[in-house]
């Protein structure tokens, strides 16, 4: 694959980044492309390394290496066939995938693995550049209705899978745009949203009907969907935020980052009629989380003006290197510093929040926290143990809380009488996608909890495979590794 000397002979290298105060002053996306010729190289740097342990480690299965080829020889349509033959949305991951694959990278054991996800979005980039992709309906329709809850990555994926198949699917959304998560809780100095839009379109025109501004299970029941349609695909995602029971918990300036990112996405949209704004203007800014939310909130933050930002992390720093219990090729959880930490913002590691404080009026204007550390038992868990004596008082007009979520909403699975985790994800057959309810499927965060993108999208193509065959008897579209009919 690729040049076989390549990785000897090219270094990895990376997007630029407009300088962080310059990008901090609008909400736009800030990478610097690669020319033409520094991709070929990136794409050159593939090995062939006898077995593609990045196959293993994308969820989605993507034929890396054979997309990496196709771009070093400047083959760039056929790289997008093989690119969409997985992936139903690269535009996607290619902007906000971790990329687990090149952490499984066979270079990445003693170099810098090669540069995948940017050589996937660039493809999907040229593709619609050049005009490559293109509505792609069925030939032939079966006489079969699909009802998809959700319109996230996982429901978009099954959408785009069952239509291909030729059944009649439609998409339902409860916000006023489809795109779940990726619309509003994704900042658009991350994706911007026509990235979003130009794909919607490519879908409507392919037959997908989306029904938004309609939240099932309250302006339509579970009984009515059952009635109407052959089967239904939940794909509503884990959309419970986990809460942080302390005092003072209540003060006004404690708000969720759900509540906190959404609104702003909203706000940059030119949405009027928000609601209670919430902006980090001129306030000292503490965010509570250090996953890709608190990151996500940061940057937020910034741009809206906060006076400083602080970030809190109750694990204490990961190291930079892969650590020893987490060996190539598995995911390691080391140290990441996004592009957000980089504008601004100050982080502190093993702190533990323990008391918001308000003024008269009810708003927050401080909290307390002390220092920990996890003391590390054979056998068992680790124990979280305060640090006597280290606690301090922090200024802080606005908290955002990014502490992950705790499953999936229930009123829809009690309509519908799903069975439930003790995470309330929905159960479902590991074979099929199927829960204990005839013809109801679930995939993504609703049905494995909160995830990545690439996941949701896999679990959305998986779930489609089985619904078709549930429907019909057999199906012809792809489970993971199978590959798809090179289609973009």
């Amino acid at each position: 694959m690729g040049k076989v000397t390549g990785f000897l002979e090219f270094e990895r290298k990376d997007e630029a980044y407009i300088a962080p105060e310059e990008r901090v002053k609008n909400y736009k996306e800030f990478t610097k492309p690669l020319k033409e010729k520094e991709l070929k190289e990136q794409g050159a740097r593939c090995m062939d390394c006898g077995i593609p342990f990045c196959h293993s480690g994308c969820p989605l299965g993507n034929l890396i290496p054979d997309f990496n080829d196709a771009v070093y020889k400047g083959k760039w349509e056929k790289a997008t066939k093989i690119l969409h033959a997985t992936n139903n949305f690269p535009e996607f991951t290619g902007r906000l995938c971790p990329a687990p694959c090149e952490e499984a990278c066979v270079l990445g054991i003693n170099e810098d693995p090669v540069s995948i996800e940017n050589i996937e979005k660039n493809i999907v980039e040229t593709a619609f550049k050049n005009g490559w992709i293109q509505p792609n309906p069925p030939l032939n329709r079966t006489d079969k209705k699909i009802a998809i809850i959700g319109s996230g990555p996982a429901g978009l994926a099954a959408a785009q899978q069952l239509n291909r198949a030729g059944h009649l699917v439609t998409v339902f959304e409860r916000d006023e745009k489809a795109g779940g998560l990726l619309r509003y809780g994704i900042p658009d100095f991350k994706m911007e949203k026509e990235v979003i839009d130009r794909r919607l379109q490519v879908l409507a025109a392919e037959g997908i009907r989306f029904k938004t501004g309609i939240h099932v299970g309250k302006d339509i029941t579970a009984e009515e969907l059952q009635k109407e349609y052959d089967a239904i695909v939940l794909c509503g995602g884990a959309t419970v935020r986990r809460a942080l029971p302390i005092p003072g918990s209540d003060l006004k300036g404690v708000v969720q980052a759900m509540d906190f990112l959404p609104q702003n996405n909203r706000r940059v949209a030119g949405q009027k009629n928000l609601g209670e704004e919430i902006l980090a203007t001129d306030k000292d800014v503490v965010v509570i989380g250090g996953g890709d939310t608190g990151s996500d909130c940061i940057g937020t933050s910034i741009r809206q003006g906060a006076t400083s930002v602080s970030n809190f992390e109750i694990m204490p720093m990961a190291t930079t290197e892969r650590p020893e219990n987490q060996p190539w090729p598995f995911w390691p959880m080391r140290l990441r510093t996004s592009s957000s930490h980089k504008e601004g913002a100050e982080r502190f590691f093993s702190i533990s929040t323990k008391k918001f404080l308000g003024d008269e009026n009810g708003n927050l204007k401080s909290l307390i926290t002390t220092e920990v550390e996890w003391e590390q038992i054979p056998g068992k868990r680790p124990v979280l143990r305060e640090i006597p004596g280290t606690e301090k008082e922090w200024k802080c007009e606005l908290a955002l809380l990014a502490l992950g979520f705790t499953g999936s909403e229930t009123t829809l699975a009690q309509q519908f009488g799903l069975e439930m985790d003790t995470r309330t994800n929905i159960k479902a057959s590991e074979k099929n996608y199927a829960t204990n309810v005839d013809g109801v499927f679930v995939a993504g965060d609703q049905r494995r909890g909160q995830s990545l993108i690439v996941w949701a999208i896999s679990e959305g193509r998986q779930a489609a495979h089985h619904v078709d065959a549930y429907l019909m008897g057999t199906s012809k579209l792809p489970l993971k590794g199978d590959g798809d009919l090179p289609r973009v």
